[in-house]
């Protein structure tokens, strides 16, 4: 079982699938609501190996 962090890197991981929209929100969602912090999401970006997809998305957000 995993985190909010995780969920929201899964997602950009697998937004060709549920879409980009659904990542986005997945992740405001999370900030919005203080589930998880930038920080972990950023770690859980790199593990996943969607950083580099993230990365503007999460300066415009954090």
């Amino acid at each position: 079982m995993y985190g909010v962090a995780k969920t929201v890197a899964d997602c950009f991981k697998h937004r060709n699938k549920i879409g980009l929209d659904v990542a986005l929100e997945a992740l405001k969602d999370a900030r919005a609501r203080s589930k998880a912090s930038v920080d972990d999401i950023w770690r859980f970006a790199k593990i996943c190996r969607v950083a580099n997809v993230m990365r503007p998305y999460l300066e415009s957000v954090g």
